[in-house]
């Protein structure tokens, strides 16, 4: 066993200098995880527990290093949300197959049956939102309330209604593309009630999602025309991907979608020929999320995604 000093983050806070002893007898009591950031002397910044080899139980010793010394500075609002200290890096997602199929087939019943959906998806949120771990920010939850969604969603419900039975008594057609636009405009409200009620530790995020509705409805209709081009769609989503990312407001740290149009596309064909036999659907879900979380990043602002 080495000599070398740790510290490990906790609600944002670096805590030690602590012996390798003593942090092993923190990882053993499960107050350092595999997912809680740590450094030593020699490390260029903030890493996983979990990502450092032979620190966490399944593996040997760290390699030495001379010295020990401070770590690089943390401020108190952490690495994600107002504060600095983590160096960035991509996002993860995982989650269990059963868990994944049973909660997924509730969610579409719910929705079938349209009254409960505001309450299965606030159900299923609260559950594959702590699923994704951001760098510098355990314990992501979500904290929107079922009710606040139901109140929009049964009020548009019903104003969509009665625009319809209008554009049918009347033969209004432009009062049909008038119902399909505010569809959207519901999507993007949805969107930015998602980004508001984030949370770690219990705490608000304060995160805001500030993409126009103007812009939303562009890339909507685009991703629809794209669809005639075969696979120009892959282009399309990746864009909307980018500036989804770029219009999370609240961070020190930008948020940047990587993925390109091309790795998209591939992988999709890979899904839908797996999803012919129905059963790889889950892992095939699971494989996608993955890849898109894995390609949405915290890094430096003014860092530029590729093209593609």
């Amino acid at each position: 066993m080495s000599n070398r000093s740790w510290f490990y983050a906790a609600n944002g806070q670096q805590q030690g200098p602590f012996p390798e002893a003593q942090l092993r007898d923190l990882i053993t009591r499960g107050t350092v995880r595999a997912d809680t950031l740590v450094w030593s002397e020699g490390m260029s910044g903030w890493q996983r527990a979990g990502e450092i080899p032979g620190l966490m139980p399944a593996g040997g010793a760290p390699p030495p290093v001379a010295q020990p010394g401070g770590p690089p500075p943390m401020s108190a609002g952490g690495g994600y949300g107002g504060g600095g200290g983590y160096a960035g890096g991509p996002l993860s997602i995982d989650f269990g197959i059963l868990e994944f199929v049973w909660r997924s087939l509730v969610l579409i019943i719910g929705c079938v049956f349209i009254i409960p959906t505001p309450w299965v998806m606030v159900w299923y949120l609260n559950w594959l939102v702590p699923c994704v771990q951001v760098p510098g920010r355990p314990n992501l939850s979500f904290t929107g309330n079922a009710m606040t969604i139901a109140l929009w969603f049964f009020g548009a419900i019903a104003a969509l209604i009665v625009l319809s039975v209008v554009a049918s008594l009347i033969g209004l057609d432009w009062l049909n593309g008038l119902i399909n636009i505010a569809q959207f405009v519901l999507y993007w409200l949805f969107l930015k009630w998602f980004v508001a009620n984030l949370a770690s530790n219990g705490q608000p995020l304060g995160l805001s999602f500030s993409g126009s509705i103007w812009a939303f409805l562009g890339y909507s209709i685009l991703a629809v025309l794209a669809v005639f081009t075969i696979i120009g769609w892959a282009w399309v989503y990746t864009a909307m991907m980018r500036w989804f990312c770029r219009n999370i407001q609240g961070t020190r740290r930008e948020v940047l979608f990587i993925g390109t149009g091309l790795e998209f596309l591939w992988r999709a064909i890979v899904a839908a020929v797996a999803s012919i036999f129905i059963i790889p659907i889950p892992w095939v879900y699971r494989w996608i999320w993955q890849w898109l979380a894995s390609q949405t990043v915290l890094a430096e602002r003014g860092a530029q995604p590729p093209n593609g």
